[in-house]
């Protein structure tokens, strides 16, 4: 006598917004079980999986935005030993054709996981690379506006009073910040001379504080780092901040990354192929992808090149006797260098 398992498998979905999550149930046939809006609170988030879980076992639940509203969410539902696949938003055209609302969506990102089309499954967002995501984010807008409040402070000096402008016109930008610092601006006389000095000290200690914040972070990324993957950090031309952006790319559950092509891909660094009518084997550039972990090969593949490594070196003036262009083979490199990065993740 055969024992049939009566415990329905559903696969779900969930359009996330900033104070709501719309979520959607189908079968394994991709009809529609149910749809609900939930709170993106922790009890909403145990709400939605509970009404969930009522409908059978879920299989999997795609998820809108993980890397943004979705992000807390999909941790509760990954925590809860289901598989969460992120989900790209629909596509133009059939929103042209069905319209356009969060029920639809929502549904849309269930039988999109359900069917496979969509495939990727999301970051956990629970560990060391979540916390070195947030750490660059910090480190990112404190360098580009120290390097912004800089460019502003040589501007002031170009129409500076001529006093001022003969003292610290032609410094060096460590200099013109250091020398700005220490100026001490007096009211009274010269009301001109008084207001630059006055905007000069300001965006000086704007520079000094944003130095500050800069030591913290890095003093928190490189024992980060160490932790998560020191092997990493015996890959040539690798450095703490190379290491922390591809960590933040491979997450936290870089089991989910199964090949080195796919790692690839997420770095934008495979080619994708461009083969149509009398066009054969030909390939494009890959646009996609995660541009801080390609850049940072791509930082790899050029500190290597200018120290002078030798595998790097030999394989540069090889394929330049080839006739291929630097550019070419600079692309070629880095899927070699990606190819090394993958094996010295962590797992």
């Amino acid at each position: 006598m055969v024992i049939v398992d009566s415990a329905r498998r559903v696969v779900g979905g969930v359009d996330t917004h900033r104070d709501s999550n719309v979520a959607a149930v189908v079968d394994m046939n991709g009809g529609l079980l149910g749809v609900e809006s939930f709170p993106t609170t922790g009890d909403g988030h145990r709400c939605l999986s509970s009404w969930m879980s009522a409908f059978g076992t879920i299989e999997r639940v795609g998820i809108e935005g993980t890397g943004a509203y979705g992000a807390g969410v999909a941790r509760h539902l990954s925590s809860s030993g289901v598989v969460v696949i992120e989900v790209d938003r629909p596509e133009r055209q059939k929103r042209r054709k069905q319209g356009k609302s969060d029920r639809i969506d929502a549904v849309e990102a269930a039988r999109g996981a359900l069917s496979g089309r969509c495939e990727g499954q999301a970051k956990s967002g629970d560990g060391h690379a979540e916390a070195l995501r947030a750490l660059l984010v910090a480190k990112r807008s404190a360098r580009s506006t120290r390097i912004r409040t800089i460019v502003q402070l040589r501007h002031l000096m170009f129409t500076a009073p001529d006093e001022l402008r003969a003292k610290l016109g032609s410094l060096s930008a460590t200099q013109l910040v250091n020398e700005a610092a220490r100026l001490r601006p007096r009211p009274g006389g010269d009301v001109a001379l008084y207001g630059v000095k006055t905007a000069a000290v300001i965006l000086a200690r704007r520079v000094h504080g944003l130095d500050a914040e800069l030591v913290v972070i890095d003093e928190q990324i490189t024992p980060l780092v160490k932790a998560a993957a020191p092997e990493l950090l015996n890959v040539y031309g690798v450095g703490a901040d190379t290491a922390a952006v591809l960590l933040v790319t491979a997450g936290d559950n870089v089991g989910r990354i199964t090949s080195e092509a796919k790692w690839a891909m997420l770095c934008g660094i495979a080619p994708i192929p461009a083969t149509s009518g009398l066009t054969v084997d030909e390939f494009r550039l890959n646009y996609a992808g995660d541009r801080h972990a390609n850049n940072a090969i791509w930082r790899i593949v050029i500190t290597r090149l200018g120290q002078h490594e030798p595998r790097t070196v030999a394989y540069m003036k090889r394929r330049l006797a080839q006739g291929k262009s630097k550019r070419y083979i600079i692309r070629c490199l880095k899927r070699y260098v990606a190819r090394e990065i993958f094996k010295a993740l962590p797992r």
